[in-house]
């Protein structure tokens, strides 16, 4: 995918290795919206689905619901090769808000769905939220710095290599601040009804880190799953909000422990 088409409008990148009989596996990412933190999942993923990352454009300010219309029209793009395999919906933090956007929009649509510390998080912590509405007044040239500053909480940094962390750096000083603070003008507005979570009978897989120290993921965890009719939580006690970056976590393999993998991705890891 080159970086021109990210430039213009969301886009889904693709692994080298295209699996169209293999269940579709839609990550959406978190406040860099590139899509790139996902690579040290996706071998793992691969065993049994074919996989798509959503990237967001970085000077996109559209709104929630564009951006989930977005991602429907990507997703049916993909079925139009093979409209029968099944779709797996997975938000990490404001791609947690988004994947719940996008799954109460077209609830038949996705077969399976997991939400990773997600932001719908950010209104549970007062103090972030108050902050959120003074960062306007942080000046651009500090950003750098302020990215710099914020990795310990969002990530559990010697749970990381050296290589992830840099990567975890670069794309949060890849987005420009006009774009930061629209995102978390997003987070702070964030809202979905709980009789639209209702909605979601599929099975739901909610993942919080125990040490997240950016957002209550736990509480939020919890809330989620008292309201998602047919949900399941898992926490990973020494992860923090980024947890996917982390050595020891691998999401195919908390799926499958959690008996997540529905009979055709189960199928397809005995056919590889």
């Amino acid at each position: 995918m080159t970086i021109s088409k990210v430039e213009l409008k969301p886009c889904f990148l693709t692994p080298k290795r295209l699996q169209p009989e293999f269940p579709l596996f839609v990550y959406l990412p978190g406040m860099d919206g590139t899509g790139q933190l996902l690579r040290s999942q996706t071998a793992g993923l691969e065993v049994g689905f074919d996989v798509r990352c959503l990237a967001i454009p970085r000077e996109d300010l559209t709104s929630w619901d564009d951006l989930a219309n977005n991602v429907l029209d990507l997703i049916h793009a993909e079925l139009e090769k093979n409209s029968q395999r099944p779709v797996y919906l997975c938000g990490e933090s404001f791609g947690g808000c988004l994947a719940q956007k996008v799954a109460i929009l077209a609830p038949q649509l996705f077969k399976r769905i997991i939400l990773i510390n997600s932001a719908s998080a950010f209104n549970l912590r007062p103090l972030l939220t108050w902050a959120s509405q003074l960062s306007y007044l942080v000046p651009s040239n500090l950003y750098n710095i302020g990215a710099l500053g914020l990795l310990p909480f969002l990530a559990s940094l010697p749970r990381i290599s050296r290589s992830d962390r840099q990567e975890l750096l670069k794309t949060m000083r890849s987005v420009p601040p006009e774009t930061v603070l629209w995102r978390i003008s997003l987070l702070r507005d964030f809202c979905v009804e709980e009789k639209q979570l209702r909605r979601l009978t599929q099975p739901v897989l909610v993942i919080a880190g125990g040490s997240d120290r950016l957002l209550p993921s736990l509480a939020e965890a919890k809330r989620l799953v008292s309201i998602l009719p047919n949900s399941k939580m898992v926490v990973l006690p020494q992860c923090g909000h980024a947890c996917l970056l982390e050595t020891d976590t691998n999401l195919y393999e908390i799926m499958k422990a959690n008996d997540f993998l529905d009979s055709s991705a189960e199928a397809v890891q005995v056919l590889g």
